[in-house]
């Protein structure tokens, strides 16, 4: 495993050149250390669920660069798109029906996709320099407690250190179909 201070130069492209290898990056979110793959990389996946020990039919959520990019891949109702402007970048994910720009083999069977942008630049920084989504999930084992401190996990590829995160609870998770919003998850952002 290789490993690089968020702070130095190179660990966005690092981090970029270890998608393009169908690595894994463990890095920190505005909440918690997270798993990204580059949703484009099957194997990557497949990896990811392994690593984090999920079962293959649980949906993953993405993480967008901005507004344009989560737009490509989901479909937003003006409520789902008024929440969006209201709270990102930050600790809200946003579920919402997704479009046929993901491919297929990403949450096979789901017809809806959760979305973020991060309220953390590295992380938006991240996905535009790739160009398009990676997951964000906590770095950890299912049923397991999420990571405030980088640490070696097996199958990591590249860990991008941004030291000891305060801890704070994951992001709000909604679902906004037309103008109906259910709370899937309270999180640290309150709604």
């Amino acid at each position: 495993m290789d490993k690089i201070n968020i702070d130095s130069v190179n660990a966005i492209e690092n981090a970029v050149i270890t998608f393009d290898e169908e690595g894994v990056v463990m890095h920190p979110t505005e909440t918690c250390y997270g798993l990204a793959v580059d949703i484009f990389h099957e194997d990557a996946l497949r990896k990811l669920y392994f690593m984090k020990d999920m079962k293959e039919d649980k949906p993953l959520s993405i993480l967008v660069g901005d507004m344009e990019m989560a737009q490509e891949y989901g479909v937003f109702s003006e409520k789902a798109l008024e929440l969006a402007k209201q709270h990102w970048p930050g600790a809200l994910t946003i579920i919402v029906p997704k479009t046929e720009n993901l491919p297929a083999y990403f949450n096979k069977g789901h017809e809806t996709i959760a979305i973020r942008i991060s309220g953390l630049e590295f992380c938006r920084e991240l996905v535009q320099h790739l160009g398009e989504p990676i997951t964000t999930t906590s770095a950890n084992k299912a049923g397991e407690a999420p990571l405030y401190s980088p640490m070696v996990m097996g199958g990591v590829d590249l860990l991008v250190d941004g030291g000891v995160l305060e801890k704070k609870a994951p992001s709000t998770v909604i679902s906004v179909i037309g103008d109906e919003v259910k709370v899937i998850r309270q999180g640290e952002l309150e709604l």
